[in-house]
């Protein structure tokens, strides 16, 4: 029996016409197919060990309760369990974002307004379970594990730009109109696209990507699209059919491609082209190792909703119908958090260690890109990837010092300024050796 062995998966998940676009933010629900979304996956099996699950799927992000659904049917239909799966949105904008809870709070007083179609929903999750199920037929052995990585060139730039005075004086946001905010220097980022393969001799069977910037180049009008990122994958899945190409968006809360992108609707195969240059050249000077040990350790980490979020309140602005359908989403899905947390049900992160010199670590919400740089810190001696947007229930997970800075992460986050240090502790706890 080899040590590990692995298999591939991939459902198409596109919403119909009609269905509501980001958990019904836009104004418009979607009304054209541009190109059609997926969940896509890997199944690694370790020698007398439960299978992992690993699935990046092409949708906005997934609520708490969506997610821990998408990780209890896939994780059935691998012979697993719920805590061995990691689900993690792609996040481009222009397609789902289901939350269950926050559309019962909604539909108690409109059954107009929508955050999501459950049936389709629930339809999607069957079927990307049925292509699991499917797959676990078609295990192949892992002789060896590779990894490599590249520069991104003109994609990824800080959507935080500080004054003088240490606030947020102008936000660079996906789309970025104003020539002066593009002109600002990149910021922090990870320039770096990383790819972990796996590799039965000669043959790679499965090739796992990761970089961190909001993969959204324009939008909000109705189209669904998997955006560049999504594209660049598909470019690299044509030309390499044999393999599967899997990409992860990393800890991109802060990061967009806005100082390259004023949202002209040239810049998406502009922008796909550049990271379909990173995944390939992440993969020239491949590092393989024998495939050793696989370890999967989980924390559970609460993060405290903000201090001004009010129940009553919340139930009374979802009630209000003379506020925007968008506005009483919101409301909700504030709602939903704070009882979350007040039953004390948490969030995951998980991470997966191969040998002592490879690990890919799952994150929640929207993460910081300061969370990515500090997993990598922590183990500085590995090759580190990290994937963020998996239980994205808490939206943006911004720094402590980020809600004195202001901006826009901080003012839309239903994680309060707590977070940062649990989150800190729990990665800790995932990279220790």
């Amino acid at each position: 029996m080899p040590t590990l062995r692995i298999t591939s998966f991939r459902a198409d998940i596109t919403p119909p016409i009609g269905h509501p676009m980001c958990a019904g933010w836009h104004p418009k629900p979607a009304n054209k197919l541009v190109d059609n979304l997926f969940a896509l996956g890997v199944v690694l099996v370790p020698e007398g060990q439960p299978p992992v699950v690993l699935c990046a799927i092409d949708w906005v992000e997934v609520s708490h309760a969506d997610n821990k659904l998408w990780r209890e049917k896939l994780g059935k239909a691998a012979g697993t369990t719920a805590d061995r799966v990691a689900v993690q949105c792609v996040h481009t904008h222009e397609g789902p974002w289901p939350d269950r809870e926050a559309q019962a709070l909604v539909e108690k007083h409109d059954p107009n307004t929508k955050i999501m179609f459950l049936d389709f929903c629930d339809a999607a999750i069957e079927r990307v379970a049925a292509a699991v199920k499917a797959a676990m037929a078609s295990l192949k052995p892992v002789t060896h594990i590779g990894t490599g990585e590249a520069e991104v060139r003109m994609v990824a730039s800080n959507r935080r730009i500080l004054g003088p005075d240490g606030k947020v004086k102008a936000v660079r946001w996906t789309a970025t109109k104003d020539p002066a905010v593009r002109a600002e220097p990149e910021g922090l980022i990870d320039p770096m696209l990383k790819t972990i393969s796996f590799w039965n001799g000669d043959s790679k069977l499965a090739a796992l990507h990761y970089y961190a910037t909001h993969p959204n180049s324009y939008g909000g009008v109705g189209e669904i699209t998997k955006d560049f990122a999504g594209l660049a994958r598909e470019q690299r899945q044509a030309e390499e059919p044999g393999t599967a190409h899997i990409y992860f968006t990393a800890c991109a809360g802060n990061v967009t491609a806005g100082k390259y992108n004023d949202g002209n609707p040239v810049n998406r195969p502009v922008l796909t082209q550049r990271i379909h240059q990173g995944l390939v050249d992440s993969e020239k000077k491949v590092e393989r190792f024998l495939a050793e040990r696989l370890e999967w350790r989980t924390v559970p980490v609460e993060l405290p909703p903000r201090e001004d979020f009010d129940e009553k309140q919340k139930i009374s602005e979802i009630a209000d119908l003379s506020r925007a359908g968008s506005e009483r989403i919101k409301s909700a899905m504030h709602l939903a958090y704070l009882r979350q947390t007040a039953r004390h049900d948490p969030t995951w992160l998980t991470s997966l260690h191969f040998g002592n010199g490879i690990v890919i670590v799952h994150l929640p919400g929207e993460p910081f890109i300061e969370y990515q740089l500090l997993a990598q810190h922590l183990r500085h001696d590995a090759f580190v990837a990290v994937a963020g947007y998996g239980d994205c229930s808490g939206g943006y997970i911004c720094l402590e010092r980020s809600y004195d800075e202001g901006g826009y992460e901080p003012t839309d986050a239903f994680v309060s300024r707590k977070s940062e240090s649990l989150m800190v502790e729990a990665i800790g706890r995932l990279m220790r050796q």
